[in-house]
């Protein structure tokens, strides 16, 4: 009884089904939020992958310019994609979050490799045997990428980078050694642990432009959350007058999912754009 129950239903749920039209696809195309490029690296001696996110009116005014969001961790598996959906939101003009601006993903070769200085750690080096090319790597955004994004686009002076985990210890080797690469500095769970802390005790090198940084973390363990702390506790002591700093501790967030809220909250502080 219970199978011939069973069939009845089945029967008369194919009837319902080839009782109805399906719709009629009219066309379909590719669907892109920006354009992928590929740049000879001289200083790196490879090709280099970038993704490409320009404000929707980029192509009709072509006398405005726009700020520029480097993003490291840039590949289209990586990060670009959901920063860049943060971005074209914030730019509504009904959110006004965020000016329109011009997104950079910087595509990975070896991130262990290009977002480490070299570590005196036994350990680090072990786990890590290509590491400590950061230099390079800063040169390589300082001498090549910076200028053919300026060369190519219609930027302003304005320019801001965002890294997590080791992403965020370049960021960081960045603001202590050549500040004035980024007036913008979001730095977001910063693998501080590396080379047994050491880049917490650098002498950072002084600047005069005007600097917002922003620094979160997540529930990451100890070491993670302290070093996060005292990063923006040194930098907090050695304040000047134009520079903006700000620190959150997302305690609802982990290692693997603080980027994307701690992005938005440096959005919002870091441009504070006047609602309409």
């Amino acid at each position: 009884m219970k199978q011939i129950i069973l069939s009845v239903i089945l029967l008369l749920t194919l009837q319902i089904s080839y009782g109805q039209e399906l719709a009629e696809k009219i066309s379909e195309t590719e669907f892109a939020i920006g354009k992928a490029l590929k740049i000879k690296s001289q200083l790196l001696n490879e090709t280099r992958d970038l993704n490409i996110y320009l404000p929707l009116d980029y192509s009709q005014d072509s006398l405005k310019t726009y700020p520029v969001i480097y993003l490291l961790d840039g590949s289209k598996d990586e990060d670009f994609i959901h920063i860049s959906g943060i971005v074209q939101f914030g730019s509504f003009s009904w959110i006004n979050m965020i000016p329109e601006s011009i997104v950079v993903g910087i595509g990975n070769v070896d991130r262990k490799r290009d977002f480490t200085y070299p570590s005196q750690n036994e350990l680090d080096k072990k786990e890590f045997p290509t590491s400590g090319k950061s230099e390079n790597f800063i040169s390589f955004i300082e001498k090549e990428l910076q200028p053919f994004i300026d060369s190519t686009y219609r930027t302003t002076e304005i320019k801001t980078i965002i890294g997590q985990s080791l992403g965020g210890l370049l960021a960081t080797e960045i603001l202590f050694k050549k500040p004035d690469l980024f007036d913008n500095y979001i730095i977001v769970s910063p693998s501080l642990w590396w080379d047994d802390e050491k880049l917490l005790n650098f002498q950072s090198t002084s600047y005069n432009s005007t600097k917002r940084i922003y620094i979160a973390g997540g529930k990451e363990g100890e070491v993670m959350e302290r070093t996060a702390k005292e990063l923006y506790d040194k930098l907090k002591k050695n304040k000047k007058q134009n520079t903006n700093l700000f620190y959150k501790f997302l305690e609802d967030k982990t290692h693997g999912d603080a980027l994307h809220i701690a992005v938005y909250d440096a959005f919002e502080k870091i441009f504070e754009q006047k609602k309409e």
